[in-house]
């Protein structure tokens, strides 16, 4: 987990990172292109997710620059998104991408990390609503922004990733 998550050097916090750290990759795990794209959480509040990918030579678009393929962006954002969904406080147990815009606005820098913070800013009883960006140096520079509807589930069968995020949230908020 990274500074956003917290940190304070006290043994409760230190576990409770390492708790939310382990879930975390659990969540990441759950989604088969998650985990190659490298991804990690780096942040959860109520109906936020904040996520990176490492910048990976295996990744980039165009070999010429070495910008990293705006496929990687949107997976990025897509699951940031559905992350923050999963963490809202509504108690939504499932969901799936029903659209998302992704506006880019200039290309990744070579060489350099892609970090991601999405917001869950509205859930009704069957659909969430989701903003994103994403920036590699300099979150006030952004290299894409989203906006992205999802399906809501409450109750019955979560999915693993579901499942994850769920716990992370209950570590989270207490």
């Amino acid at each position: 987990m990274s500074e956003e998550a917290g940190g304070g050097g006290e043994p409760a916090q230190d576990a409770r990172l390492k708790a939310l750290a382990e879930i975390g990759q659990r969540f990441i795990g759950a989604i088969p292109h998650n985990r190659a794209l490298n991804m990690e959480i780096t942040g959860l509040l109520a109906g936020e997710a904040t996520m990176r990918a490492p910048w990976d030579e295996r990744f980039v678009g165009d070999p010429s620059t070495g910008v990293l393929h705006g496929g990687v962006i949107t997976a990025l954002l897509d699951s940031c998104s559905g992350a923050a969904v999963l963490c809202h406080p509504s108690g939504i147990t499932s969901t799936a991408t029903i659209d998302l815009r992704i506006d880019y606005m200039r290309p990744a820098r070579p060489g350099r990390a892609i970090s991601c913070r999405a917001v869950c800013y509205r859930a009704t009883r069957s659909v969430a609503f989701v903003r994103g960006m994403a920036w590699d140096e300099d979150e006030d520079d952004l290299v894409a922004a989203s906006a992205g509807a999802f399906t809501v589930e409450r109750g019955g069968a979560q999915s693993p990733a579901a499942k994850a995020a769920a716990e992370m949230m209950q570590k989270v908020l207490g």
